[in-house]
């Protein structure tokens, strides 16, 4: 027998004979509130007042709990002002602030050098993306060019055969302006811009793509799909035995395949040349080895499945989604992408990096909280007319990363980067 496989067979026994003692057993065994009773609930669940976030802080210290740095300070928002954004409100978590650049941007709607704030608390990400953004701004700058947007949710209605979902298609199809004009009900600023029927046993799914103005656009999206719903349900002569706002087949904030079919949020591509010696001088590589990692990489992603191929895309996005005030759930689809490098015939590095599911805004959500709205003045996105400028500065935020993750990499400096940045107390 392998060893490995001997080992492996040696932990299961060890797993079986713990489970098999009777603390442990018991540990694992649910309690019922009967017979063990449930902690107090939290009190003044919806009570945004002064006394209220009160009452639920001092919830938290008689059970022993300390939250001095929790409980907030003068900068912080009002928990009136809070309603509508958090439940339970408690207080604010806080994140380190960096800052990277001068990032060059050539994009159609950014077209300046910038100071980007990244929040993280990963030691060596602000200076990676730092120097990938120095490198960019040496070689002229990065191209970046939002191409399209849109946000989708997915209906779904079930049907008790397969009949009766062909007729309730036929009639949707005749009925399809209606539909766009439902959304007019619930929003000024989102419009319907396509309406794509699909059919699954005696399921009809419809995909419904809006357009949400400078609001990332999930809320608001939901509400016009209601709308719609609401219309089918009462206009339709077949009705559903069940129906649902969303049946999972929009893609929202999960990875998908459906990325790259069409767009989620804002479709951004983003390129930049560097040459052979600022390659050497600011990176430490080559154009060559960079290339060679960036195609080895490529095919490990094949290998494990990963849709789309990319470095980590995800460390820049959460870094500004949370700086900005985004939503960080997002970053499951904002992140996926395809990153591309090859030497052309002048010996330049050629990057690109292509976003289809670019979910950001500059209304709405999370922008109105004082460091949110401080961070996108200070890339001067806060406000109407400022989404697809926030979106190509995303962009080259992410090819900045991944130039610098793929240029350590391939020379070798990636452990050793971490390092010289690692966290001084991790022991303690």
């Amino acid at each position: 027998m392998p060893k490995s496989l001997k080992r492996s067979q040696e932990i299961q026994q060890e797993i079986s004979e713990q489970i098999g003692k009777s603390q442990f057993y018991e540990k694992l065994t649910p309690v019922s509130p009967e017979s063990k009773p449930l902690p107090d609930k939290i009190p003044a669940r919806d009570d945004y007042s002064k006394e209220g976030l009160k009452q639920r802080q001092d919830f938290l210290k008689r059970r022993g709990l300390s939250i001095e740095t929790i409980q907030g300070g003068k900068h912080d928002v009002p928990a009136e002002e809070l309603k509508g954004s958090i439940e339970n409100f408690i207080g604010f978590s806080r994140i380190p602030l960096g800052l990277i650049g001068p990032l060059r941007v050539n994009g159609i709607h950014a077209n300046d050098d910038f100071y980007i704030p990244l929040a993280t608390t990963e030691g060596a990400l602000v200076a990676s993306y730092n120097r990938g953004a120095y490198a960019i701004s040496l070689a002229g700058g990065a191209s970046s060019l939002c191409v399209s947007e849109g946000v989708s949710r997915a209906p779904c209605f079930y049907f008790k055969s397969i009949a009766q979902a062909g007729l309730f298609l036929n009639w949707l199809l005749s009925e399809t302006q209606t539909l766009f004009t439902a959304v007019q009900s619930t929003t000024g600023h989102g419009k319907l811009v396509d309406l794509k029927p699909t059919i699954n046993g005696s399921s009809v799914y419809l995909i419904l793509d809006f357009t949400t103005g400078d609001a990332a656009g999930q809320n608001m999206v939901t509400m016009a799909t209601q709308a719609i719903c609401d219309k089918i349900l009462a206009q339709s002569p077949v009705k559903p035995e069940h129906w649902y706002i969303e049946g999972n087949l929009s893609g929202d904030k999960k990875a998908s395949m459906l990325s790259f079919l069409g767009v989620r949020g804002k479709k951004v591509i983003a390129e930049t040349l560097l040459p052979g010696k600022l390659v050497e001088k600011v990176l430490h590589s080559t154009p060559e080895d960079m290339e060679r990692y960036c195609r080895i990489s490529t095919l490990g992603g094949i290998q494990s499945g990963q849709i789309g191929v990319q470095g980590h895309y995800a460390n820049a996005l959460a870094a500004i989604y949370i700086a900005c005030g985004q939503d960080a759930a997002c970053v499951s689809e904002s992140a996926i992408g395809i990153t591309d490098m090859h030497v052309n015939t002048e010996g330049e590095l050629h990057v690109t990096v292509s976003l289809p599911n670019l979910i950001v805004g500059t209304v709405g959500g999370g922008t109105y909280m004082p460091t949110a709205k401080e961070c996108l003045k200070l890339l001067g996105c806060y406000g109407k007319n400022k989404a697809k400028k926030f979106a190509e500065i995303c962009a080259a935020v992410v090819m900045a990363g991944e130039i610098s993750i793929i240029a350590a990499l391939a020379a070798g400096h990636f452990s050793m980067a971490h390092s010289v940045y690692r966290k001084k107390h991790e022991t303690r």
